[in-house]
């Protein structure tokens, strides 16, 4: 549900709670979209988020830390002249639309004013307003006259409300009876959002829901009763905060009055908690979707490149059969002479004696055509020496490239993310970072229990490396055969390890492996012993021996995760 005029009249009254007789302590812009600031209030440091983007437009106090920039833009450094150090003395709604209002009691050296910063929460055309005795101080996003006619938000102007669209006041009776009074059946919730103001059409469902049962049919005489049902559900002081899921455990909506999903004490929280997944779930698809474009970028390089030199190697295909020609010829010089154009020679290097047929230059002599084979041989011997070392390279580099795109796809949270984008930088795909401040903590493994064995999933390249190195000897290692996959170990303490356990382990593995969409998978799994991590090898490269195999369908487990 997004923040309309209904769910911000609770927002409203839960930020007077919370932050009145607040001190601004700070001021960030960590993005273009949003401002943060710090109130201290009630013994301790709230957060004010507002936020003007068009889907995730917003006011609450939250608790998700954010970074500011290195500079500050200049709306922010307006903010910070004209609010540091005042009290918030009252947060408004203004009527019944999405927009809230903080007044600011602003006191300096020589002055004292009263300043009001106005949150427009409206989709698209979300702003904040700065303004001192409703004259505009500055905007997040200036508009000129020459950009819009009708209503001007540059400094120095008249602060003006949103032009009202043409609809009822919900908290008009008579205005709602007219409305009602009109419609002539089918969709409620359609008819509502059209005619209500202040009204999202995910509210307007939960309405037509809850308080019309589905109405289809026109309300006739009954309009005026029914006017006042719908006006007491939307001015009602009970609140039931709740954040839906779907099926697959993401956010799907929330609302400040439902029955059902994930309860919340207050509105503010519910929208806090949704909007910040929602964002995180944005973030991380972009950043995947970044890496997946630089990866799929580079693995056509390699392509490319093996191509070309797989092409160089098949030039030389008939590297040996130019080496024989010349010796053939050198064996028969005797019986050649200048200007014939071919010759059928016994081949002594073929079992069975047979003839081969060598073309020949009419313009050289014998000696000169032997050379003229010889020099080819030697340019494609020269060729393949060269060509085989940078094939084996290609190779290597694709798989690898191969196996970063496996950990991708696998990735399953920005998590996930964090050591992959370090290993990208490590081989030059994403630029080098300059370190600021501690080391990021290493990102910890999956993990999971059965059977009171405790076992590891890697996430990416790196995590698998680490696998590796920190297990013990006798720790049984797993990994998918010949398919990209996570490293699995089972934590073995000495003890040998049931069926049920290996069996739960090779699953895992398969189903966080590039086979994970398909039947059965071979897993090897080997004492941690018998597996080498080659000296100069790239991140989750490693040889094993002494293994065995087990076919398994992928399964997560997720019951087994901790």
């Amino acid at each position: 549900m997004p923040q309309d005029a209904y769910t911000m009249r609770y927002i409203a009254g839960e930020l007077n709670g919370m932050l009145i007789n607040g001190k601004v302590n700070k001021i960030i812009q960590p993005s273009r979209d949003e401002i943060v600031i710090f109130l201290y209030s009630g013994g301790k440091t709230q957060k004010l988020l507002l936020n003007t983007h068009a889907t995730f437009a917003r006011a609450v106090v939250s608790d998700v830390s954010r970074t500011a920039p290195d500079t500050a833009p200049n709306f922010c450094m307006l903010l910070r002249k004209h609010l540091s150090g005042a009290l918030l003395t009252e947060i408004r709604q203004e009527g019944f639309e999405r927009i809230l209002s903080f007044t600011f009691d602003c006191t300096g050296e020589f002055s004292r004013a009263e300043r009001v910063l106005y949150a427009e929460i409206m989709g698209k055309y979300s702003n904040l307003v700065l303004t001192e005795n409703g004259i505009i101080l500055g905007a997040l996003k200036i508009s000129s006259l020459q950009e819009n006619f009708k209503r001007v938000l540059f400094p120095g102007v008249k602060y003006t409300f949103p032009e009202k669209q043409d609809k009822a006041d919900p908290s008009d009776e008579k205005q709602l009876e007219e409305r009602l009074s009109a419609f002539s059946g089918g969709e409620i919730a359609e008819f509502l959002f059209s005619n209500l103001s202040g009204l999202a059409l995910p509210t307007c469902r939960q309405i037509a829901r809850e308080v019309l049962q589905n109405r289809k049919e026109p309300f006739g005489s009954s309009a005026k009763d029914w006017a006042v049902r719908i006006r007491d559900f939307v001015f009602s002081k009970e609140v039931k905060p709740a954040v839906l899921r779907d099926e697959r455990g993401r956010v799907s909506d929330f609302y400040a009055r439902f029955d059902g999903g994930t309860s919340y004490p207050t509105v503010n929280a519910a929208a806090d908690a949704y909007y910040a997944e929602r964002e995180q779930e944005k973030i991380f698809s972009e950043k995947k979707r970044r890496l997946e474009a630089l990866l799929i970028s580079r693995r056509k390089k390699e392509e490319k490149k093996l191509a070309l030199l797989l092409e160089r190697e098949h030039s030389c295909a008939d590297m040996e059969k130019n080496r024989v020609f010349g010796e053939l010829i050198t064996a028969n010089i005797y019986a050649l002479k200048k200007g014939m154009d071919g010759c059928e020679l016994i081949n002594y290097y073929d079992e069975s004696g047979a003839s081969v047929k060598i073309a020949l230059d009419r313009t050289l002599d014998p000696a000169q055509n032997a050379q003229r084979y010889y020099k080819k041989y030697n340019k494609q011997k020269r060729t393949l020496a060269a060509v085989l070392p940078q094939k084996e390279e290609a190779l290597s580099d694709l798989d690898y490239t191969e196996s970063m795109l496996s950990s991708l796809t696998r990735a399953e949270d920005l998590s996930d993310l964090a050591e992959l984008e370090e290993e990208l930088r490590s081989v030059g795909v994403l630029p080098l970072e300059k370190k600021k401040g501690k080391a990021v903590p290493s990102v910890p493994f999956r993990v999971f229990e059965c059977g009171k064995f405790t076992f590891f999933a890697g996430r990416n390249n790196v995590q698998n490396d680490r696998i590796v190195r920190e297990c013990a000897p006798d720790d049984i290692w797993l990994h998918t055969q010949k398919y990209h996959s996570s490293h699995v170990l089972i934590r073995t303490s000495g003890r040998k390890v049931p069926n049920e356990v290996l069996l739960a382990a090779a699953q895992i593995c398969a189903y966080f492996s590039d086979a994970r969409e398909g039947g059965k998978v071979p897993v090897d799994y080997c004492e941690r012993r018998f597996v080498k991590k080659p000296s100069g090898s790239r991140a989750g490269f490693v040889t094993y021996t002494d293994f065995k195999t087990i076919l398994v369908e992928p399964c997560r487990h997720s019951e087994l995760e901790r």
